[in-house]
C-alpha cells in the first residue's frame, strides 16, 4: 500500500480482517514473530487484525523520509487515516511498542490505547538496551527467550553482519534503540496503556519494564513468568489472557 501523496512511503500489510481494529507493530525480528500471534487474537477475539512490515524490512524498500521512529510513527497515522480507522488498540513488541507509543503520542483520536510488550525507546539509567548488532543466531535466542530451543533463530545459520532487518532497525531506533527525549513525554500520554514484560528478558530487563509503566500516568505493569523478550512467541497464550483481561 502507497501512502496518499506519499509515493515514496510503501508499507505492506497483512488485513486480518473482522470488526473491532488491532494494529500490530513488529519488532527487529520482523513482522514473522508476530504472525501466530495476529491469527490468534483474530481467531479469539473476531476483530479485525492488521500486521504491517516497516518499511525496510522484510526485503521491502525504506526511503530516505523514514529516518527515525518518529518519522515511521507520522507513516503510521497516516495509514491509520487512509484506512479509516477507529477505536483502535497498537500492540508493539519491542521497537515495535516504542513506535506504538510515538504513535500515541501524535494524538490521532482514532487510537484508544497500547499495548507495549517489552519495548525499548526508554532510556533507563543502569539498564540500557543489549546492543543485537553482530550477535549470532544462538546468542540473541538466548537473551530473548526463557527457553532458547523455542527460537527459530537458535537454529537459523550465523551471518557475516547485521542482516538487512537489523539494518532498519538500527536507522529507525539508532545504535542505542533509545530517545532521551521519550520518558518526559511519556508523561502526556492520556489514553490506556499497558505494559507487559518477560520476567526473563535478556534485551530489555524487567526493571526496564517497570520504568516503562512508571513513565506513563495511569498505565499498569504485568510480568509474565517463564518469557523472554518475545511473549507473543514464547507463550502466547497467557498474553492474549492477560491483554484480553486488560482490554475488554
Amino acid at each position: 500500500m502507497t501512502l496518499r501523496d506519499r509515493d515514496d512511503v510503501q508499507i505492506t500489510v497483512d488485513d486480518i480482517d473482522r470488526t473491532s481494529p488491532f494494529l500490530l507493530l513488529h519488532g527487529g525480528g520482523g513482522p514473522l514473530t508476530m504472525t501466530g500471534f495476529a491469527h490468534l487474537l483474530a481467531e479469539r477475539t473476531h476483530a479485525r487484525v492488521l500486521l504491517p512490515t516497516h518499511p525496510g524490512f522484510g526485503g521491502t524498500a525504506r526511503p530516505d523520509t523514514l529516518a527515525s521512529t518518529r518519522d515511521l510513527a507520522a507513516a503510521y497515522v497516516e495509514l491509520i487515516d487512509q484506512l479509516d480507522l477507529a477505536d483502535l488498540t497498537l500492540i508493539g513488541n519491542s521497537f515495535g511498542g516504542w513506535l506504538a507509543a510515538e504513535i500515541a503520542l501524535l494524538g490521532s483520536p482514532r487510537v484508544r490505547g497500547i499495548v507495549i510488550l517489552d519495548g525499548v525507546g526508554l532510556q533507563v539509567d543502569g539498564h540500557p538496551p543489549t546492543d543485537v548488532r553482530g550477535l549470532a543466531p544462538a546468542e540473541l535466542a538466548a537473551l530473548s527467550f526463557h527457553d532458547p530451543a523455542k527460537s527459530p533463530a537458535a537454529r537459523a545459520p550465523g551471518g557475516s553482519g547485521p542482516s538487512p532487518d537489523i539494518q532498519a532497525l538500527m536507522a529507525y531506533a539508532g545504535e542505542a534503540m533509545t530517545d532521551p527525549t521519550l520518558g518526559d513525554r511519556l508523561a502526556d500520554l492520556e489514553l490506556p496503556v499497558q505494559v507487559i514484560w518477560g520476567e526473563s528478558d535478556g534485551i530489555v530487563d524487567p526493571d526496564y519494564g517497570r520504568a516503562y509503566a512508571a513513565a506513563v500516568p495511569g498505565s499498569t505493569f504485568t510480568l509474565l513468568a517463564r518469557t523472554g523478550h518475545l511473549p507473543q512467541l514464547e507463550t502466547p497464550e497467557e498474553l492474549l489472557d492477560v491483554i484480553l483481561d486488560i482490554d475488554r
